[in-house]
């Protein structure tokens, strides 16, 4: 089963520096209806003026990665990691005990298009930790590419729960066809383009959930880049 999250239904936020649409609920927006899905939490939409950001602020026991769409995002936190984050790298956060970071446009002139994403972890307490990697197009050419996974497979980064995560470029007569393990929840966001997922057609913004679908099936692409969650069926009440 398919079920369609649209995305002139997000939530949004709008402060001028940042035009964010929400997903799921998170700051100011509540839909007791989209409150998550199994793991995944959160995912943030994010546009940042140029030359702005987010302050230092804290987070704590939760698996935070960002995907830079367009744009550099720099990042610096209280572990001592100060990087940039471009198209096609992927940044990984696990809080842990509790960590400080601070994220901005890191040009003077250009926004910043970023998808900020939270997964529920599956022990607190962990030493906090920051993994980032670039995963070329080529990779993800008409293809799915695991970007993120539990044990860090095929050069993916590691988070500490059982969700994996793919990353896919699709266009024209690309196609592709995952088969996940029996009994696993997926959910699917366009990040720009559009594209045919079994048969729904979905464009940039969309999402969607699906349960108990082991076969998954990309084409028809317009400019497409798309991300599948292979998660739990963790069906927790609002989730």
């Amino acid at each position: 089963m398919l079920e369609l999250r649209p995305a002139a239904e997000r939530g949004i936020a709008n402060f001028g520096w940042l035009y964010s649409q929400h997903t799921f609920s998170f700051g100011s927006y509540h839909d007791p209806e989209q409150i998550g899905f199994s793991d995944l939490l959160v995912i943030n939409d994010d546009r940042v003026a140029a030359g702005q950001g987010f302050g230092t602020h804290p987070h704590r026991d939760m698996e935070i990665f960002s995907y830079v769409l367009e744009g550099a995002l720099e990042h610096k936190d209280s572990m001592g990691v100060g990087s940039v984050i471009r198209s096609g790298d992927v940044q990984m956060m696990s809080a842990g005990t509790g960590i400080r970071h601070s994220e901005y446009n890191a040009s003077d002139e250009e926004l910043v298009h970023f998808l900020q994403i939270w997964i529920v972890p599956d022990r607190e307490g962990v030493t906090p930790r920051y993994q980032q990697q670039n995963f070329p197009a080529d990779d993800k050419r008409g293809r799915l590419r695991l970007i993120i996974s539990p044990d860090g497979a095929d050069g993916s980064l590691s988070v500490y729960q059982d969700a994996r995560v793919y990353a896919g470029l699709f266009n024209g007569a690309e196609q592709h066809r995952i088969t996940l393990p029996a009994g696993r929840h997926a959910y699917i966001h366009v990040a720009r383009g559009a594209l045919t997922v079994n048969g729904r057609r979905l464009s940039a913004g969309d999402g969607a959930r699906l349960r108990n679908v082991q076969e998954i099936d990309f084409s028809q692409g317009e400019h497409a880049e798309v991300l599948l969650f292979d998660l739990r069926p963790n069906e927790l009440p609002g989730y």
